[in-house]
């Protein structure tokens, strides 16, 4: 699933053919996608003007003109690729589920072969309170996640820190690759208890977090199956990889003299050094 660098990548990517620019032409494909599409979704969309794209969390928001807010999620396996004004698009294929055209004549093209990913309409005053949104924590990029912050919302926690960050209650839009890859870098095990990473280890881990995240973006994220930027290039973070995907190679600047180990934490992969990792 893409996370918050592939995600950011994407909004970056669309922006300058989106931003001030108005939908001329928006086909909907198919009636669902991981949920039905919301009524009237062509007509809500077709002639308005794209004020400008942010991401929250793991999501897509496109602000329109009438206060209109269109949500995305990327779900599994769902890209946005896009065909410069001056081109010609391609012809939709079979996992091609939305077309969107701007009057420049960009044409952006939602694909997703497992159709997890989402596409709905809300209201921009409403937005803070729609179900998607409304209990989603801090931004880890934001002044607001800090050690402070974290060591309060963790206290009493006694699920594993790794959990711990994949909880967007906690922290928004980190997942399991830069989880694994942050506390590789702040030497925390995926093991402890999230209420024991408070005070010194929250100091480290916040700066960690953050830094991982920063350096993902600037390689436009990481590709391992379905993920491509917006121009079809794949991201190129995955080359730096610390830990993630890397059982049984030998841990980077480590002297353990073992190797990269993986256990499964609530149904997900996590790998970690055990004897820098405490």
């Amino acid at each position: 699933m893409p996370e918050l660098p592939e995600v950011e990548t994407v909004c970056r990517g669309l922006a300058p053919f989106l931003e001030g620019h108005r939908f001329v032409r928006v086909e909907q494909r198919r009636k669902n996608l991981r949920f039905p599409f919301p009524k009237g979704f062509v007509k809500r969309l077709q002639g308005r003007q794209v004020e400008r794209i942010h991401r929250r969390a793991k999501y897509i928001l496109t602000y329109l003109d009438d206060s209109t807010v269109l949500i995305i999620h990327l779900g599994m396996s769902g890209r946005m690729t896009i065909t410069a004004p001056g081109n010609t698009a391609p012809e939709p294929g079979k996992h091609d589920h939305v077309v969107f055209e701007t009057e420049a004549g960009a044409v952006i093209m939602y694909n997703d072969v497992r159709r997890f990913g989402l596409m709905t309409l809300e209201q921009e005053d409403k937005l803070d309170q729609h179900p998607l949104l409304k209990d989603i924590g801090p931004e880890p990029l934001g002044n607001q996640f800090s050690d402070s912050y974290l060591s309060a919302v963790l206290k009493g926690r006694k699920t594993s820190i790794k959990a711990a960050l994949l909880d967007q209650k906690v922290v928004a839009g980190v997942g399991n690759i830069y989880a694994c890859e942050a506390l590789y870098r702040a030497g925390i095990s995926p093991r402890r208890t999230a209420d024991s990473v408070a005070g010194k280890r929250a100091e480290r881990l916040v700066p960690a977090v953050r830094n991982v995240l920063e350096e993902a973006i600037a390689k436009g994220g990481s590709t391992l199956r379905d993920y491509v930027q917006t121009d079809g290039e794949l991201g190129y973070f995955q080359h730096e990889f610390a830990v993630y995907g890397r059982e049984n190679e030998p841990c980077p600047d480590c002297d353990c003299g073992k190797s990269v180990q993986r256990i499964v934490q609530s149904g997900r992969s996590t790998f970690y050094c055990a004897k820098r990792q405490r």
